[in-house]
């Protein structure tokens, strides 16, 4: 009888120990086991059969064979691999058999008694509040722990979140900074009007400029290193190993903000970085659908930023944090097609006579192109370009255009376009602009995961008609 499940066995008890166990015969042990039991104990003699065969073992052409549920499986390494899977076989968070992880919505978590609660206070991690963490946006953080290369991570509720409670955690007051000259606007404000109120100083340099590195390690006590790589909006790259070499001599942190770079394409903490940094509304979640930022690196300096998060508050919802996580599973995929889409853009934009100047640092016009092809598996998928003209001509290039979207972000599966001056920038006198280096005739093109033939044809079409 051993041989076959029994005709009266319930076929789906049968099906799931078929799934369920690791070898066939284990199946075939608990039917037999259930068979026996029909007539002497019901479904406890199945849980038995079930448990005898989990735990002693079975018999395979005459050979014991001793199941050992806690062997360790080799580990996925290559990152589209690790986007599907990484953070949710290994400890997910699961109900019953469901694939995907499941929402949980809720504000607060509940206690069977006081001992209960006790003995959860003593655990590793807990949460009893919605602020202090959630079991989906958990397993979110360890999927992006293990894209990143990281011990921990902290998911947030946006970029900026992320990247403010970081240097309020990490830097101290009367602490000093260093950051780059070509950076995300909203970033430049925190720094310039926020920071000093904590007597916090700045040194802003050029990406390239390590010389200048070197003498504001020397003369300030800089707590804390903080740049892009790429920047925004002009690409330029951090050479993040020669950085984090320098940093590490005088006890500085380094944090890149890798939202540009994603990390399929570059590994920030494998280079030195100590933390890295994404706006996940970007390439990580990657359907323009979600806002939320996360930060990355070893546990010390992830758990001290996430206790001032918990004060902070600054919490990502859990309809959020799923939405990030299922978009995760398609990201390397993503964005190979959009480091596709945007080199071919940007080596055809190059040769254009409607275009004064391309940034992106797959050229090898890039200042960086060095460092680019050192670090980076890709590109990515954000081309910006000088149009061969004025404020009003570039804005007739853009109106021109028929696929992308007019729109602040990137990273999306749609291609978006904008016009810096206009969109972040209007705000601020052409004097202001200048000394930033923000110029009228600069368009940032976020590749989407459209067919690159469509992209090409609508730019080239937009061009013409200048």
């Amino acid at each position: 009888m051993i041989l076959r499940f029994p005709p009266n066995f319930a076929r789906q008890l049968s099906v799931k120990s078929r799934r369920n166990c690791s070898n066939i015969g284990v199946a075939q042990v608990v039917a037999a086991s259930a068979m026996s039991g029909q007539s002497s104990g019901g479904s406890s003699s199945i849980v038995d059969g079930v448990a005898a065969a989990l735990s002693v073992g079975i018999s395979v052409n005459g050979t014991a064979v001793k199941i050992d549920k806690a062997a360790e499986k080799p580990k996925p390494k290559s990152t589209s691999t690790l986007a599907v899977h990484g953070g949710e076989r290994e400890n997910g968070t699961k109900v019953a058999d469901s694939l995907t992880t499941p929402i949980v919505q809720t504000a607060t978590y509940t206690f069977r008694n006081t001992a209960d609660l006790i003995a959860f206070q003593a655990r590793e991690n807990n949460f009893e509040y919605g602020r202090y963490g959630n079991p989906t946006t958990q397993a979110t953080e360890r999927k992006i722990s293990a894209l990143e290369g990281a011990e921990e991570t902290l998911v947030s509720a946006s970029g900026m979140c992320a990247a403010t409670t970081m240097l309020l955690a990490l830097v101290p007051a009367g602490g000093h900074i260093v950051t780059t000259t070509d950076c995300y606007r909203r970033t430049r404000q925190f720094v310039q009007t926020v920071l000093p109120k904590m007597g916090i100083t700045t040194t802003v340099i050029d990406p390239a400029d390590m010389a200048s590195l070197k003498r504001a390690l020397d003369d300030n006590p800089v707590s804390l290193f903080f740049s892009e790589s790429p920047t925004n909006p002009y690409l330029r790259c951090i050479d993040i190993e020669l950085v984090s070499t320098l940093c590490r001599r005088k006890g500085a942190i380094v944090c890149i903000d890798g939202t540009f770079a994603t990390p399929v394409n570059q590994k920030a903490l494998a280079l030195g970085a100590d933390l890295v940094l994404n706006s996940a509304t970007k390439y990580i979640a990657g359907h323009n659908d979600v806002l939320a930022g996360s930060i990355s690196g070893s546990k010390p300096l992830v758990d001290t930023v996430r206790k001032l998060h918990n004060v902070l508050g600054g919490v990502v919802d859990a309809h959020a944090a799923y939405l990030i996580g299922r978009g995760l599973k398609t990201l390397d995929l993503r964005v190979r097609q959009q480091n596709s889409n945007a080199l071919r853009l940007a080596r055809a934009l190059e040769s254009h006579p409607k275009i004064a100047r391309v940034h992106y640092p797959g050229l090898e016009s890039h200042p960086e192109f060095h460092i680019a092809s050192k670090q980076m598996r890709g590109f990515g998928g954000v081309v910006s370009f000088e149009i061969d003209g004025d404020l009003a001509l570039t804005s007739k290039f853009i109106d021109g255009l028929r696929i992308p979207y007019i729109a602040p972000s990137l990273g999306g599966c749609e291609s978006l376009v904008e016009q810096p001056t206009i969109i972040s920038y209007w705000d601020q006198s052409p004097a202001e602009r200048a000394k930033m280096g923000i110029k009228d005739n600069l368009v940032r093109f976020s590749c989407g995961i459209e067919d690159y033939e469509d992209i090409y044809a609508d730019v080239m079409q937009s061009l013409a008609s200048l």
